[in-house]
C-alpha cells in the first residue's frame, strides 16, 4: 500500500513539472518564425551584381538599376545593340533604355541631362562637347567606315572613284538624285562636311536633286533605293539592309570616309541626377577586353566581313583624327 502511495505521489509530481514547463514552450516558438526570414530576403538582389565584380566593371546599386544610353541609328540598324546591350545587362545587373537617334540628338540629349551615357560617332561635335563640360570621360571604341552607294546604273559616273569629295562634285555637276539624312547626324555631318569641301552647299540651297530624308540610316537606305539615288551610309548598316535594297557600292576607302565611335559618360557636375556610375560602367565594359573582341568579330559569320573595327586602347592621333 505504501509503495503505491509512493507511486502515486510521484505520479502526481512529475505531471505538474510538465504542466509548469508547458508555459516556457510557447516563447521559444515565436522568434523561429519569420524574423530571420525577413533578414535573408535581401541577398537574392546582388547576386547579378557579384559576378560582374569579379570582371573588375562597376555594377547597379540597387537603388539605381536604370541606365539610359543615347546612341546613333547605326549603331542599332546594324544589330550590334542588339548584341551589346542584353550581354552588359546579363554581366552587370542594370537595365538598359536605349534611344537611337542621330549622333546630333544625342548629344543633345546628354546636353540637357536626358541620358547617361553616349555611343556616337561625330569627333568633331563631340570635341565641341566635351569642351562645354557636358561629357566627362570619354573613350575611344571603335571605326567602321562611311561608303558612297547608289544605283547600279550610276548616272554621276563615280564608280572606282577613291576621293569622296570629287564624287560629291560629279553627282551635283549631273544634277542626279541624293539623299541626305538631313538629321545632323554623324553621317549627316560627314556628308555635309563632303559637300563644304566641294564647294557645295547644297543643303542651303536646296536644289531639285537634293532631298533631305530627316531619318535615320535604314529609312534613307530604303529611301535611297525607292529613287535610285545616291547617298552616303556607315557600311554596317549597308550591309544589314543590303539583300533589300537595289543600291551598290560606289566609293570606298577614301581616308575622309573613315568613321569613328567614341563612348561618352554624361558630366554629373553639370547634372547630379544621372546615373554616373552606371554610365562609367558602360564605358569601362565596352572597351574591356573581352567585349571589344565581341565587336571585333560582329557580322563576321554573317557577312564576311567585320562590321566594326575594335579601337580600344589606342588614340585619336593613331587614326588621324
Amino acid at each position: 500500500m505504501k509503495r503505491f502511495t509512493l507511486l502515486f505521489g510521484l505520479m502526481v509530481a512529475l505531471a505538474m513539472v510538465f504542466s509548469a514547463c508547458a508555459p516556457a514552450a510557447t516563447p521559444t516558438a515565436a522568434p523561429a518564425t519569420s524574423a530571420p526570414v525577413a533578414t535573408s530576403v535581401p541577398t537574392t538582389a546582388p547576386t547579378a551584381t557579384s559576378a560582374a565584380a569579379s570582371a573588375s566593371i562597376p555594377t547597379a546599386a540597387s537603388s539605381d538599376m536604370n541606365l539610359i544610353l543615347a546612341t546613333t541609328t547605326s549603331t542599332q540598324d546594324s544589330g550590334l545593340l542588339d548584341v551589346l546591350v542584353p550581354l552588359f545587362e546579363q554581366q552587370t545587373g542594370y537595365t538598359v533604355k536605349t534611344v537611337a537617334v542621330g549622333t546630333g540628338a544625342a548629344l543633345q540629349m546628354g546636353q540637357q541631362g536626358n541620358a547617361d551615357v553616349l555611343l556616337v560617332h561625330a569627333p568633331s561635335s563631340e570635341v565641341t562637347y566635351m569642351a562645354g563640360g557636358y561629357g566627362k570621360d570619354r573613350f575611344l571604341v571603335m571605326h567602321n567606315d562611311f561608303i558612297i552607294i547608289g544605283p547600279s546604273s550610276d548616272p554621276a559616273k563615280i564608280k572606282g572613284d577613291t576621293d569622296a569629295v570629287d564624287a560629291f562634285k560629279k553627282i551635283a555637276a549631273a544634277g542626279a538624285t541624293f539623299i541626305s539624312r538631313g538629321d545632323q547626324s554623324g553621317t549627316n555631318t560627314k556628308e555635309l562636311a563632303l559637300w563644304k569641301s566641294a564647294g557645295i552647299d547644297p543643303a542651303g540651297t536646296k536644289p531639285s536633286w537634293y532631298v533631305s530624308t530627316g531619318q535615320g540610316m535604314g529609312a534613307t537606305l530604303t529611301i535611297a533605293s525607292q529613287k535610285a539615288g545616291y547617298t552616303l551610309s556607315d557600311r554596317a548598316t549597308y550591309l544589314a539592309y543590303q539583300a533589300n535594297i537595289q543600291l551598290d557600292i560606289l566609293v570606298q576607302k577614301d581616308n575622309s570616309l573613315l568613321n569613328v565611335y567614341h563612348v561618352i559618360t554624361v558630366n554629373p557636375d553639370k547634372w547630379p541626377k544621372v546615373n554616373y556610375t552606371g554610365a562609367l560602367a558602360f564605358a569601362n565594359w565596352i572597351v574591356s577586353p573581352a567585349i571589344q573582341d565581341v565587336i571585333g568579330k560582329f557580322g563576321v559569320d554573317k557577312y564576311g566581313q567585320q562590321l566594326f573595327v575594335p579601337d580600344a586602347g589606342k588614340t585619336d592621333a593613331d587614326l588621324g583624327l
